[in-house]
């Protein structure tokens, strides 16, 4: 039996509370663009564009309206590959979940269970962790964007505890002493001093995390007032503006010190990336991104939420690794699979589940081959227009089209505007 290898798709979007608003936002530009029946309101929130088969949203073939997953299973072989379904185990779903966020209001301050945790907590409360994967992720920038992104360097929690006496009085005199005394820094990752770090770290964050609502309230209150005021009392020159913009989105959040205090305000490029593993605590603040992750919902909040906060296993989990926000962003690599006028760019994080492949046509437009490669993999276009070819069929790809590749099918990109701009996400054993 043989199938459409290569096939446009429908990808669905999310509203939430976060998102730009009405046409501000990328994803509700790509979705309507995509498909004409998709009326942009322009007073709601458009949030995320889900490309895969996610069974919340899953893509739809363009042209049949039938889900990626039901296609897939009716012919696992061809459009997966045997080395993919015996490594992830499944014969409907793609390993990994491409996004694009349009972000307006901070998400909520997060991190993910490695495997082995996520397995204990689906099984303790599956409620609360749906399912019992990992969820790496990785965030591409497609505009200017920013988030927070691991712990700062302790140096910087130090000059904080010392400097803004809020934080002070939230984590407390003796734990902020101790912090301050005791830390080391210029130690090796694999250290006794390092992991004594981890220790110092690791009671802050809990102490934050575990103070009362009203020390917490009155505390925010003051350094937001003061932020606003007097913002040179701050050592950091981005931290008071930060401090007034997340709480007005978030009064008197916990996620102000556990947030702006504590972990690093990373911004990025267009081109730029993150790699977010588990058990590392992160946000996004705003813009708009790509995002790919495993296919997994499990989630552990810190702040900036109204939602569920599982205080005991966050504190627990994290790694507590603290290094400077430069090692945080991704180095992209070259990708000799490509070949031709176009610039791709390889974004490989150290996972199985997903890579993302960049294609750009700033320096010379034309055409651009890509090898077949021995997974199956999906593409949207970002800006520009061009074509996709593959498989004998030659496609329009515009802003918001999605396109689903199976495992060793070549792929011809053609465009003759500099804006021609694609990403490809695609897993191989």
């Amino acid at each position: 039996m043989t199938s459409d290898r290569f096939f446009r798709l429908d990808a669905g979007y999310q509203q939430y509370d976060w998102g730009k608003i009405g046409s501000s936002s990328a994803v509700a530009k790509f979705a309507a663009h995509s498909d004409p029946s998709v009326k942009i309101d322009e007073t709601k929130p458009y949030a995320e564009l889900w490309m895969g088969t996610h069974p919340k949203v899953p893509s739809l073939n363009h042209d049949i309206k039938v889900s990626l997953n039901e296609i897939l299973a009716k012919n696992p072989t061809e459009l997966l590959g045997k080395d993919i379904i015996e490594k992830f185990q499944s014969k409907d779903q793609l390993p990994f979940l491409f996004k694009v966020l349009s972000i307006e209001k901070v998400l909520s301050i997060q991190a993910h269970p490695d495997k082995a945790l996520g397995k204990k907590l689906h099984m303790e409360d599956p409620a609360n962790y749906p399912d019992d994967n990992h969820k790496p992720e990785m965030a591409v920038a497609i505009t200017e964007f920013e988030g927070f992104c691991g712990f700062k360097p302790l140096e910087e929690i130090a000059e904080e505890l010392q400097s803004i006496p809020e934080f002070r009085n939230v984590v407390g005199t003796a734990i902020a002493d101790d912090f301050t005394k005791n830390y080391k820094s210029g130690v090796s990752n694999e250290s006794s001093a390092c992991a004594n770090n981890k220790k110092l770290l690791q009671k802050v964050f809990e102490k934050v995390m575990t103070a009362d609502c009203e020390l917490l309230a009155e505390n925010a209150d003051g350094m937001a007032k003061r932020a606003q005021e007097d913002p040179q009392s701050f050592t950091s020159k981005s931290l008071p503006d930060l401090v007034v913009r997340l709480n007005r989105q978030f009064p008197r959040d916990v996620g102000l010190f556990c947030g702006c205090l504590m972990l690093n305000h990373c911004k990025l490029q267009p081109g730029q990336a993150l790699f977010l593993e588990a058990k590392d605590p992160h946000a996004y603040i705003y813009g708009d991104i790509i995002e790919c992750m495993a296919a997994s919902d499990n989630v552990v909040r810190a702040g900036f939420t109204p939602k569920f906060k599982d205080v005991k296993n966050l504190v627990e989990m994290l790694t507590y690794r603290y290094d400077p926000v430069e090692k945080q962003v991704m180095a992209a690599e070259d990708f000799p699979r490509s070949k031709g006028d176009g610039e791709s760019i390889l974004y490989n994080p150290p996972i199985a589940e997903f890579s993302v492949l960049e294609t750009t046509f700033k320096k010379n437009v034309g055409t651009t081959h890509i090898d077949g490669l021995q997974g199956p993999s999906i593409i949207i276009t970002t800006a520009g227009e061009g074509y996709v070819t593959a498989d004998g069929k030659k496609l329009k790809a515009e802003p918001g089209f999605v396109f689903f590749v199976a495992p060793n099918v070549e792929v011809e990109l053609e465009t003759t505007d500099k804006n021609f701009t694609t990403y490809r996400a695609f897993v191989e054993a």
